[in-house]
């Protein structure tokens, strides 16, 4: 028989606790500010929005894809690996160096852009979202320390309550670069392809601010000397 209440637990009216309620509300609004920080990921979709506007879906599809298992991997132990000074010192260079090469990539592109299916199909936003997810210490730092805290007070929920948790964070990413891939794509339709050259090496521009970023952070970490 189901209970309509259990001990001092409190219920809403869809039968879903209020509590749950309350933390899905806290994992919206921790997950929307991480979210709207400038990033590579909103670079790219920006970028690639200029060209095709379905580009924000498909590159939260990458994120997702890395995302959704390091959800699991976080609870199960991984969390303290990427805490590692090593750890991040590795992840700092290599994303560093990534994102460097991205970033030439647009500014190369930038001088000769036309707005054309031809171009969207040469864009690969699955496999960016993927590289940059993977790529990027301050997510992996991000999981390994805010992430955990919320994955683990899901977990005290239940398992339904996890996967609500899981979706609901990686929702706020899709709706963010999907709405900026479509700003991006109809602001260089209506305009022409001067905004969209502008576009290109403004992001160009961030992505080697990030790669220069990642790559003196991890300097910084070697110079401390702390390799455990």
């Amino acid at each position: 028989m189901r209970r309509c209440c259990s001990g001092n637990k409190k219920v809403g009216v869809i039968g879903v606790p209020v509590a749950l309620v309350i933390f899905l509300v806290q994992v919206f609004v921790i997950s929307l500010s991480g979210a709207l920080q400038p990033g590579p990921v909103t670079a790219t979709a920006i970028t690639m929005g200029a060209r095709n506007r379905w580009a924000g879906v498909l590159l939260a599809a990458g994120h997702g894809i890395i995302e959704f298992p390091l959800m699991v991997l976080i609870i199960l132990g991984l969390g303290a690996v990427f805490q590692r000074p090593t750890t991040q010192i590795i992840i700092g260079f290599a994303g560093g160096i990534v994102l460097l090469y991205m970033a030439y990539g647009m500014f190369k592109s930038a001088g000769s852009v036309t707005i054309s299916q031809a171009g969207a199909r040469k864009d690969k936003p699955v496999l960016a979202g993927i590289v940059l997810t993977v790529s990027n210490p301050y997510f992996l730092i991000w999981w390994a320390t805010v992430g955990l805290a919320l994955a683990t007070e899901a977990t005290k929920f239940g398992l339904y309550a996890f996967a609500l948790f899981a979706i609901v964070h990686w929702l706020v990413d899709l709706v963010w670069v999907t709405a900026l891939s479509f700003a991006s794509f109809h602001g260089t339709t209506l305009l022409g392809p001067k905004p969209q050259t502008i576009i290109l090496r403004v992001c160009a521009a961030a992505m080697l601010f990030f790669g220069l970023f990642f790559i003196y952070s991890a300097s910084v970490l070697i110079r401390r000397g702390n390799f455990s």
